[in-house]
């Protein structure tokens, strides 16, 4: 089987109104723009992929992606043979810098062509399953107390045994909306908070003690992910677990935070960390230091959300049970791209038996969010 061509397809989903997302990064996420890329090969197989183009976090955007895809990667594909994607993709390091979504993408496409290839599922390429599903938690948006109560009220109705809260926006408001969502959850929801980097480090420590009065389970970026040194004070100075997320894209980022002993858990993506096997290779290491692991979200759609419910069943590193995964994406949408999605519902994610990524796309709801 040889690669005979890339495809990319940009699309924008809108979020459902209720649920969009304000944090300490600034402004409001209201729409998701995506890149979706097919890998074709000669022998009729299609892999897809999704890459999130938000630039804001990544830098990454969907020109971006799709120039570097077809400039930069399909000459070093076409003609491959894709069944050992882990070896193809390390040829994208040298490729361009950066640009790790795009990267991903492309990867998952891949690992997604093997799968089906082989006639399993992607979590069965990666080892096994090492549980059944993935538990999952909410994530409350930023907005004035009453919303976000009222948020935490339909999130445990629904059946979230787990959630967190934006905060990192103004220490008063965060200390505020944190109460209303405990009032609303109650005392039996596990609760964290996400700062995304919003917080100076006296704001974080004082606003951290704070809290404490709401049992909180974790705090998540809680400094700008540019000071990891101010990260490791954080961690000093509270006893709750701290959360690496905007600190950590790559495996070389894992080390640093590592030897600072500036977190308790990482978060990792598959997007963040430029492919499947990077995102597996942290939660590697992260065992080797003490280290958990979860799976954080850039709200994705159903291509990417799979690949995110695979590495987490497959992966030991990932501390799901302790603390729960963001594989919650296509919840946030009225909408999906793809036809009978994995079973992401309410506090846990599933796969299924079908080969690869186990999902295909929607044409026509993909034509229908097309940007043209």
């Amino acid at each position: 089987m040889k690669i005979t061509r890339t495809e990319t397809i940009p699309i924008r989903v809108p979020l459902k109104p209720e649920f969009a997302i304000r944090s300490g990064r600034g402004g409001a996420h209201t729409v998701s723009p995506f890149l979706l890329v097919k890998v074709h090969t000669d022998e009729g197989l299609i892999g897809i992929g999704e890459a999130s183009c938000t630039p804001r976090w990544s830098g990454e955007d969907q020109v971006t992606g799709a120039h570097l895809i077809h400039t930069y990667l399909e000459p070093l594909l076409v003609g491959e043979d894709p069944s050992e994607p882990e070896e193809l993709a390390k040829k994208f390091r040298l490729a361009f810098a950066g640009n790790y979504f795009t990267k991903a993408a492309v990867e998952m496409a891949l690992w997604d062509i093997a799968g089906k290839a082989e006639g399993l599922p992607l979590c069965e390429l990666l080892g096994g399953k090492v549980r059944e599903f993935v538990p999952t938690k909410w994530s409350v948006s930023g907005v004035e107390p009453e919303p976000a109560a009222e948020i935490a009220r339909w999130a445990v109705a629904q059946g979230f045994k787990a959630m967190k809260v934006k905060v990192g926006i103004e220490p008063d408001g965060d200390v505020a909306r944190v109460r209303a969502v405990r009032d609303a959850a109650g005392p039996d929801i596990k609760l964290g908070v996400d700062a995304n980097g919003g917080w100076s480090l006296a704001q974080a420590v004082a606003t951290v003690k704070r809290l404490g009065e709401f049992q909180i389970a974790f705090a998540e970026q809680p400094v700008s992910p540019e000071l990891p040194e101010q990260l490791a004070e954080v961690r000093r100075a509270i006893s709750i677990p701290v959360i690496a997320d905007e600190s950590v894209f790559t495996l070389r980022d894992a080390r640093v935070v590592a030897s600072l002993k500036a977190a308790d858990v990482l978060s990792i993506y598959v997007g963040k960390a430029g492919g499947i096997a990077e995102a597996m290779k942290i939660a590697q290491f992260a065992q080797t230091q003490n280290l958990k692991c979860t799976v954080g979200s850039n709200l994705e759609l159903g291509v990417g959300s799979a690949a995110m419910v695979h590495l987490a069943l497959a992966s030991r590193g990932v501390a799901a049970e302790e603390f729960p995964c963001d594989i919650i994406g296509p919840l946030f949408y009225e909408d999906d791209i793809v036809r009978e999605p994995l079973t992401i519902k309410p506090g846990e994610a599933r796969a299924n038996a079908k080969p690869g990524l186990g999902v295909e796309l929607d044409d026509e709801k993909v034509e229908r969010y097309r940007v043209r």
